[in-house]
Order: C-alpha cells, then structure tokens, then sequence
C-alpha cells in the first residue's frame, strides 16, 4: 500500500518552525504537495532568497520521513522564495489640477515694485474675464494683504475629500493667499529656509484654489529656495522679470533670468517689464523725468532676447493706491490704463510660449558636488 497525502500532511505538521512557533503545515510553508506510491514531493516556500532557516528545514523534512515511510521513500523538495506582489505606489495627487498658468513675478533685486506690479496684473486679468489667483511667496515681506485692503482677514479651512483645505480670501475678484494672513502684521518672520520652503508648498497644495485660467506667484527678490522650491513643486509657465532701470536694478535681474533660463530648471522667461521708467508730476502730465536712467530694461530686452513688455512710470497714485488698498488699475486714469495694456500684452506672451513650446515639467534638480560648481 502506497504513502497517501494525508500521512505526509501529518508528519509535516510535527516539524515546528523555530522562530513562528508553529508547524510548517499551518504556516502555509508547504506548497505542491504530491503523493505517488514511494515518492513524495514538495515546495518549501521562504519569504526571502536568504532565509538561514532553508537548510534545516528542509533537512528536518527529510529525517522526518524517512522516519515514518523508511529510507526507500523518494523524496524531492524546492525550495522556493515567496514573491510578495508589489502593491504601486499611490500616485501623488496632482498639484493645482484646476490651474491652466502658473507664472512666477519675480525680481533680481528687491525695492523694485514687483508686488505692486503683480497686484495690478492679477487684477487686470481679472477684469478682462480670467479666473485668476495669486500667492505671496515673499515670505519674510509679505505686502500683497494690504494691497488689496485685506491684511486683516484669514483664510478658512475647509473638510474637502477628507482633507483640511485652506480657502483663499478673495479681493477684486482675485484668490490670494499669503504668509501674512498667518502672522502679525507688524511681527518678523524669522524663519530657516526650509520652513520658508514649506509655508510655499502648503499654499500650493493644501490649498483649494479651483479652477484658474492664471496663477501668479509674487517671488521674493533674488534667486532662493522659494524659486527651487516653486519650480520643484509645480510646472510653471513662464516667468516675468520686474526692473528698474538703473544699472544696479538690471545686474541682478540678469542673475534671476539665467537662474530660470538654467537647463536644469529651463522656465520660459516671458518677458521684462520696467518699473519707475520715468517720474511724471501730476501736474505735468506729459513731462517724463528719467531718475533712475533711461532705457536700461529696452537694451536688456535686445540683449537677451526677451520681449519688453511694458513700462511703468513713477506716479504717486501707484504708491497710494498699494498703501490704502485700492490698486492702480481699479481706478479710471492714465495709470489704470497702462497696466491694462501691459497685462494684455502679458497675455499674448503667454499664448504664444503655450502654442509654440512644449509644457513645462516640474524640475527635478539633482544633488552636485562641489566639482559641478567650478
């Protein structure tokens, strides 16, 4: 009479794994059992290709057999390793899925009116039918709360798909959020660069901003971690470069459109737009007073192959208008109509860099040593 599987099954089940504390049988160690008269054979399956307990176990198999059934059994046992099926990686959520443009206001050089400027532009998309928003990543100089009048309102939080969204406050039509909705107004933000770093990243991600034709994001001067971290995080458009034009302002804008025009970041500088061009007194309207130098960002543009986009003059509404929180372009003046037209312009470049360059990436910037830098 021949071994039956069942007399196997019993004999596996007195071989005891050391460290489970339970027989091989219940384990489920035991795989492709098969009985036929004098021969038995068997998978003994591991969880990794280096299990010290193989060996012994396998032994402890055979000694226990041939026990039972006697040295002439045929005995024959794999070892095999289990392969746990890899379970993919849940993909990221997309970052500001609602967004068609992300552009990056940034400047070399701070003092030069970026933030009034990217306040005016947001709002003169919004009044020519855009859904538009705009984040202030100055994070140590937040000043776009009070150019809109809301530097004393908060953002609310809001349950969505299970998660704490923080809701933009909303002002002339346009979804703004800024560190200083956070803070005291007159308080320092005192804070490392990673920190910094990751404020920006909560008010691209943990933010609800909906659908938007554009996002503007208000940049601190220079080249920081904010930049790396923006580019890193979202695919940006394009950036626009604000100057003066004084030789001082106009170095360090150089430094800010290499740094995006770098291949390992490669974001389309859209263009340069030129503040404080000239001072006209109210009085004289038609009189042009070049303070800061006359036509630096126009030679830059040529220089660098970069479309100037538009030029503003130093007028004292401009100035008040960003201290009592009604911008420039809300009014009905010379001033209003220059960012308008300058915003139009904005808009062109836009469409053109979208219909004749492929989609940005988001960057992904390896670490370099010090060799790389030399």
């Amino acid at each position: 009479m021949g071994i039956e599987a069942n007399n196997i099954i019993e004999v596996l089940k007195t071989i005891v794994h050391p460290s489970a504390g339970k027989d091989i049988y219940s384990l489920g160690l035991v795989e492709n059992l098969v009985v036929k008269e004098n021969s038995v054979s068997f998978s003994l399956k591991f969880s990794t290709v280096n299990d010290p307990l193989k060996s012994s176990l396998k032994r402890a198999c055979e000694i226990a057999i041939r026990e039972k059934f006697g040295n002439d059994v045929n005995i024959d046992i794999n070892i095999i390793t289990a392969i746990k099926p890899v379970t993919p990686k849940k993909e990221q959520a997309e970052i500001l899925p609602g967004v068609k443009n992300i552009v990056a206001i940034a400047s070399g050089k701070g003092g030069v009116g970026k933030s009034t400027v990217a306040t005016n532009l947001a709002i003169a998309f919004g009044n020519a039918g855009a859904k538009v928003g705009l984040i202030d990543a100055d994070i140590f100089g937040p000043s776009i709360p009070k150019m809109f009048g809301v530097e004393y309102e908060k953002p609310t939080v809001q349950k969505i798909s299970g998660k704490d969204m923080l809701i933009p406050v909303e002002s002339y039509g346009v979804k703004i959020l800024s560190i200083g909705f956070f803070i005291d107004p007159e308080d320092a933000t005192v804070w490392r660069g990673p920190m910094a770093s990751n404020a920006l990243k909560q008010m691209l991600g943990d933010t609800d901003w909906g659908e938007l034709d554009y996002l503007f994001v208000d940049l601190p001067p220079g080249t920081s971690d904010i930049h790396l971290t923006l580019v890193q995080t979202v695919p940006v458009t394009g950036s626009v470069i604000i100057s003066t034009p004084q030789d001082v302002a106009l170095a360090d804008a150089i430094k800010g459109i290499k740094m995006f025009r770098t291949e390992n970041i490669d974001v389309p500088v859209l263009g340069l737009i030129e503040n404080m061009s000239w001072f006209t007194p109210e009085e004289l309207p038609d009189n042009k007073y070049f303070i800061f130098g006359k036509g630096g960002c126009a030679e830059l543009s040529k220089k660098l192959s970069i479309p100037l986009i538009g030029q503003i003059p130093i007028v004292q509404s401009i100035r008040e208008g960003g201290d009592d929180g009604t911008p420039s372009v809300t009014r009905k003046d010379k001033v209003s109509e220059t960012f308008k037209n300058i915003a139009e312009a904005l808009r062109i470049e836009i469409l053109k860099r979208n219909t004749q360059q492929a989609p940005t990436k988001k960057v992904e910037i390896k670490r370099k040593s010090f060799s790389d830098f030399k």
